[in-house]
């Protein structure tokens, strides 16, 4: 019998209870969410049981949430089934003040450079990592740029034409495609190899300038 979502949630709900919430299915994909201490309690459990066989962890990264107020931060596993051919959505809550989830890397191996990532963009402490440190970013830095704290330009800048932002249309230069500068008739030249040359005159070059 195929596994279905509906399954899956049976589930999840006959071992979590009430602890599972926010069912949901945006374009058939299951999703949902638990406390963050049963992060891996949760992740364990569709990793082990024979009917839901989630063993393939495709992605793993964090969203900020600015304005949920002590559930700032949502990291966010996406689990596949290869067998059954069937994904899920499983996410987790913290407060941004202390963003400690429990790591992933003794169940999946392939946790390890992805929570060094989301460490590295969105300050999540995965508490237990072998080597949380920056993958990407330098270690001196001291912020967290995925982070939704920062203006997305900066709105003091003069030099910047709206349109090329996607706010106005654009001149009507930019849609003429491809136009040649206009040359003086005595204009000098530059051919390909870099030396001077009169307009339309062929350069012979001496035999000797192309010994090696």
């Amino acid at each position: 019998m195929a596994l279905t979502n509906e399954t899956i949630k049976e589930r999840l709900i006959a071992k979590f209870g009430e602890q599972v919430s926010q069912f949901e299915e945006p374009y058939d994909l299951l999703t949902f969410e638990a406390p963050k201490e049963l992060n891996l309690k949760v992740l364990q459990f569709l990793f082990d049981d024979g009917e839901l066989g989630f063993q393939f962890l495709t992605d793993l990264t964090a969203v900020h949430y600015p304005d949920r107020a002590g559930r700032e931060l949502a990291v966010v596993y996406q689990l596949h089934n290869l067998s059954e051919n069937i994904r899920l959505r499983f996410k987790v809550f913290t407060a941004i003040a202390q963003p400690d989830i429990f790591t992933a890397v003794q169940l999946f191996s392939a946790a390890n450079w992805m929570e060094r990532e989301t460490y590295d963009f969105f300050g999540i402490n995965f508490v237990g990592h072998p080597n949380l440190k920056r993958i990407l970013n330098v270690d001196e830095m001291e912020y967290f740029p995925m982070r939704k704290e920062f203006p997305l330009e900066d709105q003091t800048r003069i030099d910047k034409d709206d349109a090329m932002f996607g706010r106005g249309n654009l001149p009507a230069a930019a849609n003429r495609g491809a136009v040649e500068t206009p040359r003086k008739p005595d204009e000098t030249t530059v051919p390909a190899s870099g030396t001077p040359g009169s307009n339309n005159e062929k350069q012979d070059w001496p035999t000797e300038s192309t010994k090696v």
